[in-house]
Protein backbone atom coordinates (compact mmCIF):
# COMPACT_ATOMS: atom_id res chain seq x y z
CA UNK A 1 0.00 0.00 0.00
CA UNK A 2 1.45 3.65 -0.35
CA UNK A 3 0.83 7.24 1.68
CA UNK A 4 -2.16 9.22 1.45
CA UNK A 5 -0.90 12.72 0.64
CA UNK A 6 -4.10 14.13 -1.17
CA UNK A 7 -7.11 15.62 1.87
CA UNK A 8 -9.34 15.58 -0.77
CA UNK A 9 -11.66 12.22 -1.35
CA UNK A 10 -9.49 11.13 1.69
CA UNK A 11 -12.03 8.46 2.53
CA UNK A 12 -12.28 7.28 -1.07
CA UNK A 13 -8.66 7.07 -1.43
CA UNK A 14 -8.21 5.46 1.83
CA UNK A 15 -11.02 3.15 0.98
CA UNK A 16 -9.59 2.57 -2.37
CA UNK A 17 -6.07 1.35 -0.62
CA UNK A 18 -7.59 -1.12 1.11
CA UNK A 19 -9.29 -2.61 -1.45
CA UNK A 20 -6.43 -2.91 -3.74
CA UNK A 21 -4.62 -4.70 -0.99
CA UNK A 22 -7.23 -7.22 -0.66
CA UNK A 23 -7.96 -7.49 -4.04
CA UNK A 24 -3.85 -8.29 -4.81
CA UNK A 25 -3.61 -10.44 -1.42
CA UNK A 26 -1.32 -7.87 0.06
CA UNK A 27 -4.57 -8.48 2.39
CA UNK A 28 -4.66 -11.91 2.67
CA UNK A 29 -8.19 -13.57 3.35
CA UNK A 30 -8.38 -14.43 6.99
CA UNK A 31 -5.60 -11.89 8.20
CA UNK A 32 -6.95 -9.37 11.08
CA UNK A 33 -6.05 -5.25 10.20
CA UNK A 34 -7.17 -2.69 12.52
CA UNK A 35 -7.43 0.85 11.96
CA UNK A 36 -4.42 1.80 14.06
CA UNK A 37 -1.94 -0.25 11.68
CA UNK A 38 -3.83 0.91 8.45
CA UNK A 39 -3.94 4.71 9.90
CA UNK A 40 0.10 4.22 10.67
CA UNK A 41 0.91 2.44 7.30
CA UNK A 42 -1.23 5.07 5.04
CA UNK A 43 -0.45 8.11 6.75
CA UNK A 44 -3.88 8.94 7.87
CA UNK A 45 -5.85 9.48 11.54
CA UNK A 46 -8.41 6.39 12.35
CA UNK A 47 -11.85 8.24 11.13
CA UNK A 48 -11.15 7.40 7.19
CA UNK A 49 -10.12 4.36 8.05
CA UNK A 50 -13.06 3.38 10.24
CA UNK A 51 -15.08 4.62 7.22
CA UNK A 52 -13.68 3.15 5.17
CA UNK A 53 -14.18 -0.40 6.89
CA UNK A 54 -17.99 0.23 7.24
CA UNK A 55 -17.71 0.55 3.20
CA UNK A 56 -15.68 -2.89 3.01
CA UNK A 57 -18.40 -4.70 5.31
CA UNK A 58 -21.04 -3.84 3.61
CA UNK A 59 -19.66 -5.34 0.49
CA UNK A 60 -18.44 -7.95 2.06
CA UNK A 61 -14.43 -7.89 1.48
CA UNK A 62 -13.67 -7.60 5.63
CA UNK A 63 -15.57 -8.63 8.78
CA UNK A 64 -15.75 -8.14 12.44
CA UNK A 65 -12.80 -9.71 14.09
CA UNK A 66 -13.50 -9.57 17.91
CA UNK A 67 -13.06 -6.09 19.76
CA UNK A 68 -9.59 -5.50 18.18
CA UNK A 69 -10.06 -5.00 14.36
CA UNK A 70 -11.76 -7.10 11.37
CA UNK A 71 -10.46 -9.59 9.36
CA UNK A 72 -10.49 -9.77 5.57
CA UNK A 73 -12.84 -12.04 4.54
CA UNK A 74 -12.46 -16.12 3.17
CA UNK A 75 -12.72 -16.23 -0.39
CA UNK A 76 -16.06 -18.13 -1.13
CA UNK A 77 -15.37 -20.90 -3.35
CA UNK A 78 -19.72 -21.19 -3.73
CA UNK A 79 -20.30 -18.18 -4.17
CA UNK A 80 -17.60 -17.11 -6.73
CA UNK A 81 -18.28 -20.69 -9.42
CA UNK A 82 -22.30 -18.76 -9.12
CA UNK A 83 -20.60 -15.47 -10.01
CA UNK A 84 -18.28 -16.93 -13.10
CA UNK A 85 -21.67 -18.98 -13.82
CA UNK A 86 -23.01 -14.99 -14.81
CA UNK A 87 -19.88 -13.84 -15.94
CA UNK A 88 -19.38 -16.57 -18.34
CA UNK A 89 -22.71 -16.16 -20.30
CA UNK A 90 -22.13 -12.09 -20.05
CA UNK A 91 -18.82 -12.65 -21.46
CA UNK A 92 -20.07 -14.70 -24.16
CA UNK A 93 -22.48 -11.72 -24.78
CA UNK A 94 -20.18 -9.26 -24.91
CA UNK A 95 -17.81 -11.00 -27.73
CA UNK A 96 -20.62 -11.82 -29.92
CA UNK A 97 -21.71 -8.51 -29.84
CA UNK A 98 -18.14 -6.78 -30.50
CA UNK A 99 -17.76 -9.53 -33.29
CA UNK A 100 -21.21 -8.44 -34.74
CA UNK A 101 -20.67 -4.60 -34.37
CA UNK A 102 -17.09 -4.75 -36.08
CA UNK A 103 -18.72 -6.74 -38.96
CA UNK A 104 -20.85 -3.85 -39.61
CA UNK A 105 -18.42 -0.63 -39.37
CA UNK A 106 -15.00 -0.57 -40.93
CA UNK A 107 -13.67 2.56 -38.97
CA UNK A 108 -14.91 0.94 -35.64
CA UNK A 109 -13.45 -2.47 -36.50
CA UNK A 110 -9.90 -0.63 -37.17
CA UNK A 111 -9.65 1.25 -33.92
CA UNK A 112 -11.28 -1.74 -32.20
CA UNK A 113 -7.94 -3.80 -33.48
CA UNK A 114 -5.63 -1.58 -32.22
CA UNK A 115 -7.19 -0.92 -29.45
CA UNK A 116 -7.35 -4.88 -28.74
CA UNK A 117 -3.98 -5.54 -30.09
CA UNK A 118 -2.45 -3.38 -27.97
CA UNK A 119 -4.16 -5.03 -24.52
CA UNK A 120 -2.82 -8.45 -25.84
CA UNK A 121 0.49 -6.71 -25.91
CA UNK A 122 0.30 -5.06 -22.41
CA UNK A 123 -0.76 -8.00 -21.10
CA UNK A 124 2.22 -10.54 -22.27
CA UNK A 125 4.36 -7.63 -20.85
CA UNK A 126 2.73 -7.86 -17.96
CA UNK A 127 3.17 -11.71 -17.67
CA UNK A 128 6.89 -10.84 -17.53
CA UNK A 129 6.49 -8.65 -14.29
CA UNK A 130 6.78 -9.47 -10.94
CA UNK A 131 4.01 -7.47 -9.46
CA UNK A 132 0.37 -9.05 -9.56
CA UNK A 133 -1.25 -5.71 -9.60
CA UNK A 134 0.16 -5.20 -13.12
CA UNK A 135 -0.77 -8.22 -13.94
CA UNK A 136 -4.94 -8.34 -12.73
CA UNK A 137 -5.20 -4.49 -14.44
CA UNK A 138 -4.22 -5.85 -17.32
CA UNK A 139 -6.73 -8.69 -17.37
CA UNK A 140 -8.98 -6.30 -16.42
CA UNK A 141 -8.27 -3.65 -18.99
CA UNK A 142 -8.74 -6.71 -21.14
CA UNK A 143 -11.97 -8.12 -20.26
CA UNK A 144 -13.84 -4.39 -19.93
CA UNK A 145 -12.82 -3.28 -23.33
CA UNK A 146 -15.09 -5.79 -24.54
CA UNK A 147 -17.62 -5.05 -22.45
CA UNK A 148 -17.01 -1.33 -23.79
CA UNK A 149 -17.17 -2.59 -27.28
CA UNK A 150 -20.35 -4.17 -27.03
CA UNK A 151 -22.38 -1.69 -27.47
CA UNK A 152 -24.94 -2.86 -24.36
CA UNK A 153 -23.92 -0.86 -21.41
CA UNK A 154 -26.06 -3.11 -19.88
CA UNK A 155 -23.36 -5.96 -19.61
CA UNK A 156 -20.91 -3.27 -18.15
CA UNK A 157 -22.90 -2.13 -15.38
CA UNK A 158 -23.92 -5.40 -14.40
CA UNK A 159 -20.26 -6.99 -14.58
CA UNK A 160 -19.48 -3.63 -12.24
CA UNK A 161 -21.50 -4.63 -9.26
CA UNK A 162 -19.21 -7.48 -8.87
CA UNK A 163 -16.44 -6.69 -10.93
CA UNK A 164 -13.95 -6.55 -7.79
CA UNK A 165 -14.73 -9.73 -6.27
CA UNK A 166 -14.17 -11.16 -9.76
CA UNK A 167 -10.64 -9.44 -8.99
CA UNK A 168 -9.69 -11.01 -5.85
CA UNK A 169 -10.38 -14.17 -7.96
CA UNK A 170 -8.12 -13.58 -10.44
CA UNK A 171 -5.66 -12.05 -7.86
CA UNK A 172 -5.84 -15.74 -6.56
CA UNK A 173 -5.15 -17.64 -10.06
CA UNK A 174 -2.67 -15.24 -11.28
CA UNK A 175 -0.64 -15.58 -7.99
CA UNK A 176 -0.95 -19.41 -7.87
CA UNK A 177 0.85 -21.77 -10.23
CA UNK A 178 -2.25 -23.72 -11.50
CA UNK A 179 -2.93 -21.84 -14.24
CA UNK A 180 0.38 -20.44 -17.03
CA UNK A 181 -0.32 -16.63 -17.43
CA UNK A 182 1.25 -17.02 -21.16
CA UNK A 183 -1.86 -19.45 -21.35
CA UNK A 184 -4.65 -16.77 -20.58
CA UNK A 185 -3.11 -14.49 -22.91
CA UNK A 186 -3.60 -17.20 -25.88
CA UNK A 187 -6.91 -17.19 -24.76
CA UNK A 188 -7.72 -13.61 -24.44
CA UNK A 189 -5.56 -13.45 -28.01
CA UNK A 190 -7.77 -16.14 -29.31
CA UNK A 191 -11.02 -14.20 -28.44
CA UNK A 192 -9.74 -11.26 -29.62
CA UNK A 193 -8.89 -12.71 -33.08
CA UNK A 194 -12.54 -14.39 -33.65
CA UNK A 195 -14.06 -10.93 -33.00
CA UNK A 196 -11.72 -9.53 -35.89
CA UNK A 197 -12.39 -12.30 -37.81
CA UNK A 198 -16.15 -11.18 -37.85
CA UNK A 199 -16.97 -14.86 -35.89
CA UNK A 200 -19.75 -13.96 -33.79
CA UNK A 201 -20.02 -17.57 -32.09
CA UNK A 202 -16.85 -18.20 -32.59
CA UNK A 203 -15.79 -15.54 -30.37
CA UNK A 204 -19.00 -16.54 -27.75
CA UNK A 205 -17.70 -19.85 -27.64
CA UNK A 206 -14.54 -18.69 -26.65
CA UNK A 207 -15.24 -16.60 -24.01
CA UNK A 208 -17.55 -18.71 -22.57
CA UNK A 209 -14.79 -21.37 -22.12
CA UNK A 210 -12.01 -18.76 -20.98
CA UNK A 211 -14.41 -17.77 -18.01
CA UNK A 212 -15.31 -21.97 -17.15
CA UNK A 213 -11.70 -22.74 -17.28
CA UNK A 214 -11.01 -19.55 -15.12
CA UNK A 215 -13.56 -20.90 -12.78
CA UNK A 216 -11.86 -24.40 -12.70
CA UNK A 217 -8.77 -23.38 -11.84
CA UNK A 218 -10.22 -20.82 -8.92
CA UNK A 219 -11.95 -23.76 -7.75
CA UNK A 220 -8.41 -25.72 -7.75
CA UNK A 221 -6.70 -22.96 -5.63
CA UNK A 222 -9.57 -22.15 -3.42
CA UNK A 223 -10.96 -25.57 -2.43
CA UNK A 224 -8.52 -28.34 -3.81
CA UNK A 225 -8.09 -30.54 -6.61
CA UNK A 226 -10.97 -32.97 -5.18
CA UNK A 227 -13.74 -30.51 -5.32
CA UNK A 228 -12.90 -29.44 -8.72
CA UNK A 229 -13.18 -33.04 -9.61
CA UNK A 230 -16.56 -32.85 -8.66
CA UNK A 231 -17.65 -29.76 -9.91
CA UNK A 232 -16.85 -31.41 -13.47
CA UNK A 233 -18.72 -34.37 -12.57
CA UNK A 234 -21.99 -32.56 -11.43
Amino acid sequence: MYKIDAPAQLIEQVYNAILDAICSGTLAPNEKITQEGLAEQLGVSRQPILQAFQLLKRQGFIEEAGRKGVMVTALDPRRLMQLYQVRSVLDGLAARETAERWKQDRELHAAGEREGRALIQAGRDATDMKDLSARIVADMNFHQFIYRSCGNPMVGETTALHWHHIRRAMGAILSSDVRSHIAVWDEHEAILQAIIDGKPAVADKLARQHAESAAEHLAHVLTGEEYAGKRKQA
